[in-house]
């Protein structure tokens, strides 16, 4: 009977670690259903989230992109949650044994929410608010739960926390699980709340973009090759690749937004969004890449833009003598440096875009304004929700990712990839096409040469090139036979410079090295 009596309630520290895990899904929900109510820019996932991403080494970075891809943003945000419940559950085995250490611990998680928050740059009055409710709700919740907490067998009639009379194991688990519940329905309902009141969403599905005073040419007859799973030569926008570090996408009025270009130069000025739209707007195709896309990695997209020349812009503003960076900034507060000399380029089509293929930018691209510039990495470059532009020198300033260890300024590599057959795949014997992309921004592709099983180089035919600030289909048709073959690409420029083989990691400024697959032939 005393063997039956003590298997029908769970060890202490379990109880204990039960409870703190309620109360942290019930502080969870609280903080974030605040912040919903309150300030959107102050939720306690989003400012610690941000807080890991800024705070985070290098190798840290380029791991959880090499590893999560474009869904790193979903891998964190489940790490914090993870964390987050570990140490709930830490702080009910505390605060059951040495109150009141477990709330302290809540207290803690609070005060570096807040710490978070108000180190932002977009924070506000109130942005501290929810981590601040977070903590409160949590310690509440610990405590009363663990006054609900069954008493063991043997135990003193009152147990530690102050705790009276417990429940049954039902009761506490049943009381255990409804906290969780409000507190899950509370994020959801967060979640749901924001969604339903995002003004930006809300104004760029009503917005109707302007005609563009300079058309892009159609896209070339032959510049898509049709082959099925090789990338299309224009990414449809659901496909593009994001990789930036906000964890919520900000959501910014057209109303309130505009660009204040200032630094040194002789007319500085501020840009309102009617103003922009006002101006006579370009359209071009620019193929965009991030610089922690690896050798043969998926970091890299194509589209059509419409936007205004950024050395217009510039020369309005009359950058004075000395100056050679633009260090612009989102509203966010990350920044890029670009080369001033770049973005004067007559030659280059470097734009504040508000259009993306023949749409008003998503709100993950940076509605309503980000910067393109073709040949440069998105790291020094690509500014979502941009905000400011400030003309300055690289002697001066510095960067978000120059400070963390990359290169000051960031051009595109000569590179290439297959993308058919995948590796790994088996095909059959016979004629098997291979094909893929390169790229070269700004100078161009003149040629693509495969190599099977270390075999001479064979030319691959080339699409033709929407314009040399864009990537190029290729293709090969290749008579496959039986067993297990290395196919490997390499691109050769316009200039001549031929795709190194030497292998270097994407740090400090892009991955180099070819391409290579394994196809097995059945």
């Amino acid at each position: 009977m005393r063997t039956q009596a003590r298997s029908s309630v769970a060890p202490p520290a379990v109880l204990s670690a039960i409870a703190g895990v309620a109360a942290g899904v019930a502080a969870a929900g609280a903080g974030e259903l605040t912040a919903a109510l309150l300030v959107p820019t102050g939720s306690p996932f989003t400012v610690v989230g941000a807080a890991a991403i800024d705070l985070a080494p290098t190798w840290a970075k380029d791991a959880a992109i090499a590893l999560f891809g474009t869904a790193d943003k979903i891998a964190l945000l489940v790490g914090i949650g993870l964390v987050v419940a570990a140490l709930a559950g830490l702080a009910g085995v505390i605060e059951s044994r040495r109150p009141p250490l477990g709330r302290a611990l809540f207290g803690v998680a609070a005060v570096l929410g807040v710490a978070a928050a108000v180190t932002r740059a977009d924070a506000g009055l109130l942005s501290p608010v929810p981590s601040a409710v977070a903590g409160v709700v949590g310690s509440i919740a610990l405590v009363m739960l663990l006054r609900k907490r069954p008493e063991q067998p043997g135990a003193p009639a009152a147990s530690s926390a102050g705790s009276t009379a417990g429940l049954s194991r039902r009761g506490f688990l049943g009381w255990s699980a409804g906290t969780a519940a409000v507190g899950a329905l509370a994020t959801f309902g967060a979640n749901a709340l924001q969604a339903a009141t995002r003004t930006a969403t809300t104004v760029r599905e009503a917005l109707t973009l302007p005609s563009a005073a300079s058309t892009a040419a159609p896209v070339p007859t032959g510049a898509e090759l049709g082959i099925d799973g090789l990338a299309p030569v224009i990414t449809p926008n659901e496909l593009f690749y994001r990789i930036d570090t906000a964890l919520r996408v900000p959501q910014i009025d057209t109303a309130e937004w505009s660009l204040r270009i200032h630094g040194l130069v002789d007319e500085p000025f501020e840009l309102t969004w009617d103003e922009l739209v006002a101006l006579p707007l370009e359209e071009s195709f620019t193929t965009l890449m991030c610089v922690s896309n690896e050798v043969g990695g998926g970091l890299i997209g194509n589209a059509k833009w419409l936007g205004y020349p950024i050395r217009e812009l510039l020369a309005r503003a009359k950058p004075q003598a000395g100056a050679d960076m633009v260090l612009s900034k989102s509203i966010d507060g990350w920044t890029a440096s670009s080369p001033l000399g770049v973005l004067q380029d007559a030659e280059r089509n470097s734009v504040l875009a508000i259009g993306m293929n023949d749409e008003p930018l998503p709100t993950e691209h940076g509605y309503p304004a980000r910067l393109v510039v073709p040949g440069l990495y998105g790291y020094v470059s690509a500014t979502k929700w941009v905000t400011e532009l400030k003309v300055t020198r690289f002697a001066d300033q510095t960067a978000y990712w120059t400070d963390r260890g990359w290169s000051a300024e960031g051009p595109v590599k000569l590179s290439s990839r297959i993308d058919v057959p995948s590796s790994g795949r088996t095909v059959e014997a016979g004629t098997v096409t291979i094909a893929g992309v390169a790229w070269d921004q700004h100078t161009g592709i003149a040629a693509v040469h495969v190599q099977i099983d270390g075999g001479d180089w064979q030319p691959a035919e080339l699409a033709t090139a929407i314009s040399i600030d864009t990537w190029v289909q290729w293709r090969l048709e290749w008579q496959a036979t039986t067993g297990d073959h290395d196919i490997r690409v390499r691109a050769t420029s316009v200039d001549g410079e031929v795709q190194t083989e030497d292998i270097q990691g994407v740090i400090p400024d892009g991955a180099t090295g070819l391409h290579e697959i394994v196809v097995r032939v059945a």
